[in-house]
């Protein structure tokens, strides 16, 4: 019988094109794993770091991925200009609300073209997250792990992260229903010294038993620990406790 072989990202070929043309221009960080390596059907929690944690996975990381990304990302260009302008460049980056705009005037039909082979799951705030969540599974059941950015961005990208959303508690408790005990890593771009450390992972049955806001809590501390970025604050993981 022929050995089945590493599933790989299914993604056209004008799209791994675009990819290389981009590694040009985007230096690989170097990948540093505190235990196993990534195994298909798992869930990766990262930090953001703007566009730089996203495209460092997509480029470079050479494991079956899906991301989960804003709906806006995957909807037309007029909704993907006003997203990007007022909720990303003006709202998480701070930039100014005019340089914005016309930034994007560029931008924005650019990065729909990219978006379009990314294949990203759409998250939604509202019923339809139920969507997210089903997508997510199957794409779980497929042998791809979910990449999913938690990280509360009220106040931007922050070098040490302040919480985490819990939508991947959710998807978390909704695989556990299906059978499927999550792995999560626990991943962190330190952009200063271009590394992606990754944590081992946690299996997410050991956390279940736990309301979803100390989970977020928990992982949040942990992905802190590992970063290896100077925290004014004591950020000890309770998971080491």
């Amino acid at each position: 019988m022929k050995k089945k072989g590493k599933l790989k990202n299914k993604r056209s070929f004008w799209f791994r094109c675009l990819k290389g043309f981009m590694k040009l221009f985007i230096k690989k960080p170097t990948f540093v794993y505190l235990g196993e390596k990534i195994k298909p059907g798992s869930l990766i929690l990262s930090n953001h770091e703007g566009t730089s944690a996203p495209l460092a996975f997509e480029l470079y990381l050479n494991e079956p991925i899906r991301l989960w990304g804003a709906w806006q990302m995957n909807s037309n260009l007029v909704q993907l200009y006003k997203y990007q302008t007022k909720e990303y460049y003006h709202g998480k980056k701070h930039w100014n609300l005019f340089a914005a705009r016309m930034f994007c005037l560029v931008a924005s039909p650019l990065t729909w073209i990219f978006y379009r082979g990314l294949k990203l799951i759409s998250v939604y705030k509202d019923t339809r997250f139920r969507t997210t969540i089903k997508e997510s599974i199957q794409t779980i059941k497929n042998g791809q792990s979910v990449v999913i950015y938690p990280e509360d961005s009220t106040k931007g990208y922050l070098p040490v992260l302040e919480g985490f959303h819990a939508g991947f508690v959710v998807l978390a408790n909704a695989c556990l229903k299906e059978g499927i005990d999550l792995p999560i890593h626990l991943a962190y771009l330190n952009k200063a010294e271009r590394k992606y450390i990754i944590d081992e992972p946690i299996m997410f049955s050991t956390l279940a038993n736990l309301p979803k806001e100390e989970i977020s809590k928990k992982l949040c501390d942990r992905l802190n620990s590992i970063s290896g970025v100077n925290q004014s604050s004591n950020t000890t993981s309770e998971l080491d406790k």
